[in-house]
């Protein structure tokens, strides 16, 4: 089946959290035989930051950020089987959205795949108007990377016909052990770009902690940090292509999970760092939300923290062979239950129950 795949970039993570989340999930449906074209505007800097070549699994169409382009790739849904709209393109989001119903074949498998659930149910809620709300009757699905039951419950409340979260997880041939690369040395690192519904969490979870631990070395990778003012025993490294999240996750003594607002509150929504960090061995120190237990067993796979003082206990407490020790338990549970190869069972499967009933009722 023909996948047509509307999304903000499958080639650059540079501001572009969905990327590993984009390359896991389509090549494993790659793998099972799907014919994925990914469209993907040029935008925001991304194909000058750009970390992967185009992959054997996917064809990826870059168009210039212009109406014209952007009409002239919609036209192409309509030789599809299966039509994905992601939020998070950037640049004409509803135009997409309501391009990719337009123009998607009658029987074709129309998707909106929200990688920012939480925020876009928050954009919902307060708009009536929302394009999202109003795509939701032309749309056969929606898939999410998190939520679980409080998204599927509101989404089908706003009239979804079906509402499924398909997590983050582990790419294995991606991320795994590497040896330790003296650049990322410190006893905790975190990554994430500043994002303003983030950035208070990370001064209780990361700053607080370096404040009440001036002895230990701390390091934060990311976009955005670069102005923000924070504690001398704190490094920060700017963007981190993807090709350096192993050494990134393996090196330091323990890694920190901070997560939106938004995520937080709803829970059961893991970032792709969660799974990143685990696949790498690495221990895992995540701030609080429901539906962690799903994924990694507090205490043994990884270390979970209420704020920035529980943060600094464990750091505190953390020996050498404790934190290789929840390591290698997350790498484990991971590699068991959470791998890109099990999302896209889990996908295709859905497909193939669609394909099923457009057959029945032909």
């Amino acid at each position: 089946m023909k996948i047509a795949f509307y999304g903000s970039s499958l080639l650059s993570s540079y501001w572009n959290g969905a990327a590993t989340y984009y390359r896991g999930i389509l090549r494993a449906l790659g793998e099972r035989g799907y014919d994925i074209t990914f469209y993907e505007p040029d935008a925001f800097d991304r194909q000058q930051h750009r970390d992967i070549d185009p992959p054997e699994y996917a064809k990826v169409v870059v168009y210039p950020a212009t109406e014209d382009a952007m009409r002239n790739v919609l036209s192409e849904a309509t030789a599809a089987d299966i039509v994905v709209k992601a939020n998070g393109v950037g640049v004409f989001d509803r135009e997409l959205l309501e391009g990719v119903i337009a123009h998607a074949n009658p029987r074709a498998l129309k998707i909106f795949w929200d990688v920012d659930a939480a925020a876009t149910l928050d954009e919902m809620r307060a708009d009536a108007s929302h394009p999202v709300r109003a795509a939701l009757p032309g749309l056969d699905m929606v898939l999410t990377y998190g939520g679980g039951a409080p998204v599927v419950d509101a989404y089908t409340g706003f009239g979804a016909k079906d509402c499924v979260p398909v997590y983050n997880a582990l790419d294995p041939q991606t991320h795994h052990p590497v040896d330790a690369d003296p650049r990322f040395a410190c006893d905790l690192a975190f990554l994430g770009n500043r994002l303003p519904d983030r950035e208070a969490r990370v001064e209780e979870f990361f700053l607080r902690p370096a404040s009440l631990l001036p002895e230990q070395q701390f390091l934060i990778g990311g976009n955005g940090w670069e102005t923000k003012a924070m504690p001398g025993n704190v490094r920060h490294r700017g963007h981190v292509f993807t090709a350096e999240h192993n050494a990134f996750n393996c090196t330091p003594r323990a890694v920190l999970n901070v997560a939106r607002d938004s995520m937080a509150h709803i829970g059961f929504s893991p970032a792709t760092r969660v799974f990143e960090a685990a696949g790498a061995a690495a221990c895992l120190i995540t701030d609080a939300w429901e539906g962690i237990e799903l994924f990694l067993k507090p205490d043994e796979e990884v270390l979970v923290a209420r704020d920035g003082q529980d943060v600094a206990d464990h750091l505190s407490a953390l020996t050498t062979e404790r934190a290789a020790a929840i390591g290698q338990a997350a790498l484990k549970r991971v590699l068991a239950e959470h791998t890109y190869d099990l999302r896209g069972e889990q996908v295709d499967a859905l497909f193939k129950v669609h394909a099923a009933r457009e057959v029945t009722a032909a």
